[in-house]
């Protein structure tokens, strides 16, 4: 069976869990009041791959506020959908800046060839990452690379030595951002391509 073991600085339980007769093992420890969830790599039959997705999904979804990574395999994967929604997002901020300061910094017969390409770029980030990102609960998160606020997790229970650790971000202010940002983008070059093309 899977064993979950709830921590705090001076209290210890332990409780058993089991889907489907899978067994997984994951510890959660309670640091004051930040929650942590480790991963552990520990494999348990064939299917140790999935368990671990499985198990990783769960923590997403229960929004712990540290998420600790053992498994190389889906910590990178993990990493690398995190950076790639990370460069959507600050690529259609750019962009759709650019897109828009264009126009006062060059001259008026010039500026929409820069300006159009950067604000269909905007646009198309903006796309994709609300598409692909908004509703995916691994947006919340971002790699943790501080080393003082790593130190204050449990990381020496863990036999990898490459971690990858998750810390859950209010994300709302950045999407706002990068929604205002493409969607003004998407009104200037709708406005331009009219008077550039209309008769």
């Amino acid at each position: 069976a899977a064993s979950v073991l709830a921590e705090s600085s001076v209290t210890r339980s332990l409780c058993l869990c089991q889907d489907g007769g899978a067994a997984r093992t994951c510890w959660r420890v309670t640091l004051s009041s930040t929650d942590c969830y480790i991963v552990h790599e520990i494999y348990n039959g064939e299917n140790a791959q999935d368990q671990f997705e499985y198990e990783l999904e769960q923590a997403l979804e229960a929004q712990y506020k540290y998420i600790v990574i053992e498994p190389t395999r889906i910590g990178d994967e993990t990493a690398r959908w995190i950076t790639v929604g990370n460069c959507l997002h600050k690529t259609a901020v750019l962009a759709g800046t650019t897109c828009l300061f264009t126009p006062l910094a060059l001259p008026v017969d010039y500026s929409h060839y820069i300006s159009l390409p950067a604000g269909v770029l905007s646009v198309a980030c903006c796309t994709l990452y609300g598409i692909s990102w908004q509703f995916d609960p691994c947006c919340k998160y971002q790699v943790e690379y501080d080393a003082y606020k790593l130190s204050r997790l449990p990381l020496h229970t863990l036999t990898s030595s490459t971690p990858v650790v998750l810390v859950r971000k209010d994300d709302l202010h950045r999407k706002r951002l990068h929604n205002t940002i493409a969607l003004a983008a998407l009104v200037y070059c709708v406005k331009k391509i009219y008077e550039l093309y209309a008769v």
